[in-house]
Parts: structure tokens; C-alpha cells; sequence
């Protein structure tokens, strides 16, 4: 009953209040710009930190992402909104990967100015929440969390922007995502579900001693550079409900080729001084781990770094696909060997 009645208020107040609509052919971003400061990136993240901390949101990590070279600067910050989470509380387990929303400060150009963006709630909502009975509603109240997240980030000195950035795509496509174009064999044509691959499993009753196991092997594990994916560090585990475990990783690996992958066939905002304009797609990061109850079933899962390259970074070009074929392999057979123990 809670559930609904937070449902109800979150989907009024997003329809009133929410500065942007989308129609059914309209592209929509899975990044969105939101601020372009006129402030130092120390004092961007400094504004951000105090503007947090008097939000209604959750902060549960931050991360300075390895740029390769150490070119640019950019720092993600891991967040939850306790309203959004109790309005999907009666949602799929397996669906919690859309609770997690994150913002990026970053630097691009050669005055290395500093940028603000964020993974947009609204376009994860079109993914994880297309088969649910609930779906206007949650999506209604994704766009509220984004205008909340406008509203904090507009408080920081500098120029408030509202753009939908690269890969963009309709809702349709969203809400059936299964790669795009011709790179959707790459995902072999799987939706989220069927790319959610299981690394462990136990029963129900041990779901508490297998989120322990987890956390255990990934913090045993060893984290090597940038060129090999061995070791992944944990930026946050986020408890999202009694049968629900988030655990957010990354490594220097991911973080140096999802950055140089996105930036080599990108012209615009490309520089000698600023030679990543892919510094932009971080908020891709971290990538998950779900840890849920399914039925009598604990379940351990992570996903097809394929299917989830293609939904954050195929602006990248096909050809960056082609050339890097191996690399979500690499992270995925990582990750599982990691928490597999293997």
C-alpha cells in the first residue's frame, strides 16, 4: 500500500513539474548534459558535494575516474533516491539496476572547462521497467528524479543545460533493447533479462552468506592496470531492498577502454590539449553485480558487457565495435573469474 500511495504522489508531481516530455518517435538519450560550470572542477565537485548533502538523495560513492594519460579529470558519483526505490518496491528484483542513477563532473577542451552530465533515469526506466504493469508510472517518476537532479546541478555557478546526448535512440527501442543495428548478433539478440548471466547460485535462505561471499572474493581479488582486466574494486554495495544487492565495480581496464574506445572516432570537442571527448560516457560507470532472491533461489548475476556497451557507448561506431570485439569478453569472463574464484 505504501508503495502505491509514494507511486501515486511521485507520478503527480513529475507530471507537474517535470520540464520535458517525450513523444513516442522522440529520441532520447541514455546520457544527458545538465551544466556547463564556470567554475574550477575542484569547486564543481565541491558545489556538488554541499548540494548533495542537502538533497533528498542517497550518495553512496564517489570515484575519480583513470583518464587515460591523465589528460582530463573526471569523478562519478554513485546515488539512490529513497523515493524512486520505495515507488518500484513491488518491481522484479532483477529490475533494481534502474534504482541506480549517477552523475559525472568532467573537463573537455582545451580551456578544460568543466561539464556536468548524468545517466538518464528515464531512459534506464524504458529499459528495465518495459514489461511491468507499472510502466507509465515508474517512467513518470524516473523523469521526476531527473528534474530533481536538474534542479540540484543548477545551483552550481556556470550555464544550466538540458540536452540529450549520444546514443540516443526511441522508446520503442528501448523498451526491447537488444543491441542496435547490425552489432545486435554481437549481443546475440538478448534483452536485459537474458543478458543478466548467472556467475552463482544458492538458496533463498543463504542470500545474506552469499552478498558476504561476494564482497569477500571481490575484495581479495588483486586489481592490475590498464592492460589486462584482472581484480575489480568496489566503489558501493547498496542494500535496495530485503532481496535486492547492488554492488557497483570497476577497474583500470574498463575505465581506460571504454574512454579511449569512445573517443577514437569522435571528432567534435577532440584536441590535442583534450584528446577524450569519451571522457563524457563515464557515467556508464560502475557496472553491476546483482545479487537478488528469485522464488526459492539466490541468484548472482552480471551482465553481458556486449548488450551493455551497445546501450552506453554505440555512438562509438560500429567500427569501434569491430576493432575491440574481444574486449567485453575480457571484462565479463573477469568478473565471473573473480567471484567464481576461478
Amino acid at each position: 500500500m505504501r508503495a502505491r500511495i509514494v507511486m501515486a504522489v511521485i507520478t503527480i508531481a513529475a507530471l507537474l513539474s517535470a520540464p520535458f516530455s517525450f513523444a513516442a518517435d522522440d529520441k532520447i538519450g541514455v546520457f544527458e548534459a545538465l551544466h556547463a560550470a564556470s567554475v574550477s572542477f575542484d569547486e564543481t565537485t565541491a558545489a556538488l558535494d554541499t548540494a548533495l548533502a542537502g538533497s533528498g538523495f542517497t550518495l553512496h560513492a564517489t570515484h575519480d575516474v583513470r583518464v587515460p594519460d591523465d589528460m582530463q579529470r573526471a569523478r562519478v558519483y554513485v546515488l539512490t533516491s529513497p523515493a524512486y526505490a520505495d515507488a518500484a518496491g513491488e518491481e522484479a528484483a532483477n529490475t533494481v539496476s534502474a534504482q541506480i542513477l549517477r552523475i559525472a563532473v568532467y573537463t573537455s577542451g582545451d580551456e578544460q572547462q568543466t561539464y556536468i552530465n548524468m545517466a538518464n533515469p528515464v531512459a534506464q526506466a524504458m529499459v528495465f521497467y518495459a514489461k511491468s504493469p507499472n510502466y507509465d508510472a515508474l517512467v513518470s517518476a524516473a523523469r521526476g528524479v531527473a528534474d530533481e537532479i536538474h534542479k540540484l546541478v543548477a545551483t552550481i555557478p556556470g550555464e544550466t543545460q538540458s540536452q540529450q546526448l549520444e546514443p540516443m535512440r526511441s522508446e520503442k527501442h528501448y523498451n526491447k533493447f537488444k543491441g542496435d543495428g547490425p552489432a545486435r548478433m554481437m549481443a546475440k539478440f538478448r534483452t536485459f533479462q537474458k543478458s543478466q548471466l548467472l556467475i552463482d547460485e544458492d538458496s533463498a535462505e543463504n542470500f545474506a552468506a552469499v552478498v558476504e561471499r561476494v564482497q569477500k572474493a571481490l575484495a581479495d581479488s588483486t586489481v592490475a592496470g590498464t592492460d589486462e582486466s584482472v581484480g575489480w574494486e568496489t566503489l558501493t554495495t547498496i542494500e535496495l531492498r530485503d532481496d535486492a544487492v547492488y554492488i557497483g565495480v570497476t577497474n583500470p581496464y574498463i575505465e581506460d577502454k571504454m574512454v579511449r574506445i569512445n573517443s577514437r572516432f569522435r571528432k567534435d570537442g577532440k584536441s590535442e590539449k583534450s584528446p577524450y571527448p569519451g571522457v563524457d560516457h563515464v557515467t556508464a560507470l560502475p557496472t553491476d553485480i546483482l545479487i537478488y532472491k528469485d522464488g526459492n533461489e539466490t541468484r548472482v548475476v552480471h551482465y553481458g558487457q556486449m548488450w551493455r556497451m551497445q546501450l552506453y557507448f554505440w555512438d562509438s561506431g560500429y567500427r569501434a565495435f569491430t576493432a575491440n570485439v574481444g574486449v567485453p569478453s575480457t571484462i565479463a569472463n573477469s568478473i565471473k573469474d573473480t567471484i567464481a574464484g576461478e
